[in-house]
């Protein structure tokens, strides 16, 4: 070997040694810095960390930094460093002995040890009645209850309640019979409404269970009764159903049945078409009036009016079931109406009325006679409806309008067109066939 060759060999040798004494001089990592490490590697932060460990975040924080001034004790801190190595995966005997050396212990620390708790266990598969899930439940079940109770409700205040008769629609009873029972069911505790001849109500209520009945008072003839059922909470109403109960209506010559429905004794009106109305088994009811004088008393030196004109009777025709209706014209004043049946052998059936009319406005009665006429009418200046572009009326047709202030009435034929304002008779206003 030549001494170059040696010269080379030795620098590779000087080379060798300074690079190892490099390596030598690279100081092994802090013990904070392995436990930061090792909890990134598990891919956990520092509050996920305390809770599984149990162990305050600031204490890990302080582990990881290696400030051991930080924490409360060499107690303590042997059992954070031996939790946590356990919790990390590191051996704690390793990490104890770093920690000693790190704090320059001489010996061992006779320090009581600190039990490592078990390890977190995995949570169990399948369904678990924790107290929060045990709320939650009763919670939905009651939600679920309100929203059923709700829709209920909606239900109900959406639907008229139910309303059934027991009777058939149309009912014969026996010729004696002064009363008739009508019952059916209906909504628990639903208000029933039957009206019944000669506008009287009956109103009850029907039973827990839906079931309801009421006798009701006959008349010779037929009696219409409707019966209606009403919701007590909604106020919603049934359709309305019609029943009819026919009383045989006996012959011979015995005085005529008459039952007056319309009108009732004592009533007060307010326009002069008197609505008379009942029934029969006469073959003719005549409706007539005497007057008894004015409604109100005159005041103290102020003379009485003058007597209206007393109209004349009115003949009005009986239906084959026994109802007559028809209207009668009276002035005001305090009238009495006698209302008589005629039947066979010429036995005649009376019911009185004692009643009050009291105009209000204008109540003008227009009565076609003896031959057609064409009319066009305004109520308070408006044409009335119907009449917009004129009607021809028949003999014998009569109509009623009722105004504040005016009624103006345009005919074809003067003639024949009668007029009555508030009970008073104007009869005829011209000549025929003159408009």
């Amino acid at each position: 070997m030549t001494a170059r060759d040696d010269a080379r060999l030795g620098e590779r040798r000087r080379l060798a040694e300074r690079e190892r004494a490099a390596f030598d001089a690279v100081p092994a990592p802090r013990l904070g810095e392995l436990l930061l490490a090792a909890r990134e590697r598990k891919g956990v932060d520092l509050y996920r960390a305390e809770r599984d460990t149990k162990i305050r975040a600031r204490f890990l924080a302080a582990l990881e930094r290696s400030d051991f001034k930080e924490l409360p004790g060499a107690v303590y801190t042997k059992g954070f460093l031996r939790n946590y190595a356990l919790y990390l995966g590191l051996d704690p005997d390793d990490v104890l002995e770093r920690w000693k050396a790190e704090i320059g212990a001489s010996r061992p620390v006779s320090e009581p040890i600190i039990i490592a708790p078990r390890p977190l266990e995995a949570p169990r598969g399948g369904l678990t009645f924790t107290p929060g899930i045990v709320v939650a439940a009763v919670l939905t079940l009651g939600v679920l209850a309100f929203a059923g109770y709700i829709t209920l409700q909606l239900l109900r205040f959406a639907q008229p309640p139910v309303l059934a008769v027991d009777q058939p629609a149309v009912t014969k009873a026996q010729a004696e019979a002064e009363t008739f029972l009508i019952s059916g069911r209906s909504d628990p505790k639903a208000t029933i409404t039957i009206q019944a001849p000669g506008q009287q109500v009956f109103r009850f209520e029907a039973g827990a269970d839906g079931a309801w009945s009421r006798e009701v008072p006959l008349n010779k003839g037929r009696n219409d009764f409707t019966v209606r059922a009403t919701d007590p909470v909604t106020a919603k109403e049934s359709a309305p159903i019609n029943l009819i109960v026919t009383v045989p209506i006996p012959q011979g010559p015995e005085a005529p049945t008459l039952a007056v429905d319309s009108p009732n004794e004592g009533t007060g009106f307010t326009n002069g078409a008197i609505p008379v109305q009942g029934s029969t088994n006469a073959r003719s009811i005549t409706v007539s009036a005497a007057y008894q004088g004015p409604v109100a008393s005159p005041a103290p030196g102020q003379a009485s009016p003058m007597p209206p004109v007393v109209p004349p009777a009115k003949e009005i025709a009986v239906g084959e079931d026994g109802r007559f209706s028809d209207s009668y014209q009276l002035a005001p004043g305090r009238w009495q109406l006698t209302i008589t049946a005629t039947g066979a052998q010429q036995k005649q059936t009376t019911e009185t009325r004692t009643i009050s009319v009291a105009f209000t406005g204008v109540n003008l009665v227009v009565e076609i006679r003896n031959s057609r006429a064409w009319i066009k009418v305004w109520v308070d200046g408006v044409v009335a409806p119907g009449y917009e572009a004129g009607v021809t009326l028949q003999p014998g047709k009569s109509v009623e309008f009722t105004a504040q202030r005016s009624v103006e009435v345009r005919t074809g034929s003067s003639g024949a067109t009668f007029f009555t304002l508030n009970g008073a008779p104007l009869g005829s206003l011209g000549k025929a066939g003159v408009p």
